[in-house]
């Protein structure tokens, strides 16, 4: 069983920066598929960026592509999200997800098998 673990969230001023953590265990890291999804309010979950089990490719939605990246580093079984100029709409509460196999390139939430807890974002205007 994969325990995935994030933090790094809080408030934000509209510009700021964030940068989430997701730490994994129970599995070789490094045999993961790693990604993170986001859910505000009233809305559905929705794919943010994904990452492949190397750290050799990388994915991330149109919305928040050029402010956003993930990255990986497998020898501390880490996710990173890192949020750049944070807008209001991207209030929501992140989630780190896991799966063993490779995702689609838009995955949807039920590809991933294995999910965090998620941590709070808010940014204000």
């Amino acid at each position: 069983q994969v325990q995935l673990v994030e933090s790094g969230g809080g408030l934000v001023q509209a510009g700021g920066s964030l940068r989430l953590s997701c730490a994994a265990s129970g599995r070789t890291f490094g045999s993961l598929y790693m990604g993170w999804f986001r859910q505000a309010p009233g809305k559905e979950r929705e794919f943010v960026a994904r990452i492949s089990r190397s750290g050799g490719s990388t994915y991330v939605t149109d919305s928040v592509k050029g402010r956003f990246t993930i990255s990986r580093d497998n020898a501390k079984n880490t996710v990173y999200l890192q949020m750049n100029s944070l807008k209001p709409e991207d209030t929501a509460v992140y989630y780190c997800a896991a799966n063993d196999v490779s995702p689609s390139v838009v995955p949807a939430p039920y590809e991933y098998r294995y999910w965090g807890q998620g941590t709070q974002v808010t940014v204000s205007s």
